[in-house]
C-alpha cells in the first residue's frame, strides 16, 4: 500500500504555542515519517489573529498549509496577505468578496493535498453560508485534483463536527475539529474511509483556560463584566494534533493516532523570536 502521512496540529495560541511548536516539530516529523503538515494559526498572534511575519514563521518551520477560523480577521495586516497568497486560509464559508479562499490544492513530492477550512454555524456564526453545501461545491473542484482530501473544520458543537463528518464520509480523507481547544478522545475511520475527530485541541499553556489567562475569564463568569483576556505564558505547555496516514491511491485514510507533547520549560525569548522576522 501506498501511504503518505499528515499531521495536523490545533490551535496555535500565543507565544506559549510557537514556543512548544518550535521545540518539537522537527522531532515530531522525524518521528511519525510527516510527509505534509498542517497548523490551525488564527490564535497565534497574541491569542487573537494571525500576522505575515507569523505566517512566515510556520512557513520556516516546514507547514505546507495555514488554516484558520473566527478570528481570522482581528489582525487587519494580515488582509492584502490572504488576497495574494493559497497558504493561509479562511474559513471557504464566508460570504464571496472577502480576501482570501478557503480551499487550496498543494502538490508536495509528486503527490496532491488539498486543504478546506470551514467555518461552524450553530452557537457561532449563523449568518454564514451552510459548511455542507460550501463543501459540497470544494468538492466538485478540488475532487480532480487531488485524492487527498483534509478538511479543519472549526466549530463549537460537537453535533455540528459530527454531521458534517457523516455527511461527507467516503468523500473526503479526514475531517478534524478545531476551535474548542480540547483534545478529545473520539479519533477513529469512519465507515467509508474518512479519518474523523471532534477537537484535536490546541498548543499553549497546560494551566490557562483555553490558553488563555484563568482569572480574567472566572471574573468574566462571575461578574458578566467585560475583561480583557491574556495569553498564559507560564509553562508547562502542552502541543496536541493527530497524525492521519492516507492510503495515496483511494484517498481514504488508513489510521488517526492522537499526539500530546509536554514540555516543562519556560518560554525563552531567543527561541522563539527569528531575528529575520522582527518582532511578534
Amino acid at each position: 500500500m501506498n501511504t503518505r502521512r499528515i499531521l495536523m496540529i490545533g490551535d496555535i495560541v500565543g507565544v506559549a504555542g510557537r514556543t512548544i511548536f518550535q521545540r518539537h516539530i522537527d522531532a515530531l516529523k522525524s518521528k511519525y515519517g510527516i510527509d505534509f503538515l498542517i497548523v490551525n494559526g488564527e490564535n497565534s498572534a497574541h491569542g487573537l489573529g494571525i500576522t505575515p511575519r507569523l505566517v512566515e514563521f510556520f512557513k520556516k518551520s516546514g507547514v505546507d498549509v495555514i488554516t484558520s477560523g473566527n478570528h481570522i480577521w482581528h489582525k487587519k495586516e494580515i488582509f492584502p496577505y490572504l488576497s495574494s497568497h493559497q497558504d493561509l486560509l479562511r474559513p471557504a464559508n464566508f460570504p464571496s468578496g472577502v480576501p482570501g479562499v478557503g480551499a487550496t490544492v498543494v502538490n508536495k513530492n509528486g503527490i496532491s493535498y488539498a486543504v478546506v477550512n470551514l467555518l461552524g454555524r450553530v452557537f457561532m456564526r449563523e449568518d454564514l453560508d451552510c459548511p455542507f453545501k460550501a463543501l459540497d461545491t470544494i468538492l466538485t473542484y478540488v475532487r480532480d485534483k487531488a485524492r487527498i482530501i483534509f478538511v479543519d473544520f472549526h466549530a463549537e458543537a460537537t453535533s455540528e463536527k459530527q454531521a458534517l463528518a457523516a455527511y461527507v464520509d467516503g468523500r473526503v480523507t479526514a475531517v478534524v475539529g478545531t476551535h474548542t481547544h480540547v483534545q478529545t478522545a473520539d479519533e477513529r475511520i469512519m465507515p467509508h474511509g474518512t479519518a474523523y475527530i471532534t477537537d484535536v485541541g490546541m498548543a499553549g499553556s497546560v494551566n490557562s483556560l483555553l490558553g488563555m489567562e484563568a482569572q480574567p475569564i472566572i471574573q468574566r463568569f462571575l461578574t458578566q463584566m467585560p475583561t480583557r483576556f491574556s495569553v498564559e505564558i507560564n509553562p508547562p505547555y502542552m502541543l496536541n494534533g493527530v497524525v492521519i496516514e492516507v492510503d495515496v491511491t483511494t484517498g481514504h485514510a488508513v489510521s488517526i493516532e492522537r499526539v500530546r507533547v509536554l514540555d516543562e520549560r519556560a518560554a525563552v525569548e531567543t527561541e522563539h523570536v527569528d531575528s529575520t522576522l522582527g518582532g511578534w
